[in-house]
């Protein structure tokens, strides 16, 4: 994995996430400057940037924001092959936000994840607003190694509210 061109890799990511899971441009750049915000990928033989890892990287654990591959290279195992290797690098561990496993193509993702070793968790989750004028948008949280335990899960919570949304808790 290596640092990979912003303008090409949010060009995949507005390709493959819909607007309520993804920063205006201006915001998603503003991250590059914070220090544990890390935009790293993998690039084709022409160095067009092919898939797209977004982490945050706190002392306890790992936070992938964000997975994707260009459109035309989806199913080509880039995706898997990105997400292991950063799991292998990163050696704390690692969660993510998937949605509710409502329709076929949810629960793809979702088994997508679990083929790495990802483990579902069942605690109420909602990820706030990315966006001005958006809603609450309920998700669940997948963990690596290990599901979480309730502590765990609200200590993450609690960094992920202040340090990748910036809110607070009540």
């Amino acid at each position: 994995m290596k640092p990979v061109d912003f303008e090409e890799a949010y060009s995949i990511l507005e390709a493959s996430f819909p607007e309520s899971e993804r920063r205006v441009y201006a915001e998603q750049k503003a991250l590059l400057a914070y220090p544990n915000y890390r935009l790293c990928g993998e690039c084709d033989e022409l160095g067009r940037v092919t898939a797209v890892l977004a982490a945050w990287e706190f002392p306890a654990f790992c936070f992938v924001e964000h997975l994707a591959t260009r459109p035309d290279q989806r199913g080509s195992g880039l995706g898997g092959e990105l997400m292991s290797a950063y799991l292998q690098e990163c050696r704390r561990p690692v969660v993510l936000e998937v949605e509710l496993p409502n329709g076929p193509l949810e629960q793809r993702r979702i088994g997508f994840y679990e083929r790495l070793g990802f483990r579902m968790n069942l605690f109420g989750y909602t990820q706030p607003p990315l966006r001005e004028g958006q809603e609450d948008l309920p998700l669940r949280m997948m963990s690596y190694p290990d599901p979480l335990n309730p502590e765990d899960f609200l200590h993450i919570r609690e960094v992920l509210y202040r340090q990748v949304y910036r809110i607070s808790l009540p």
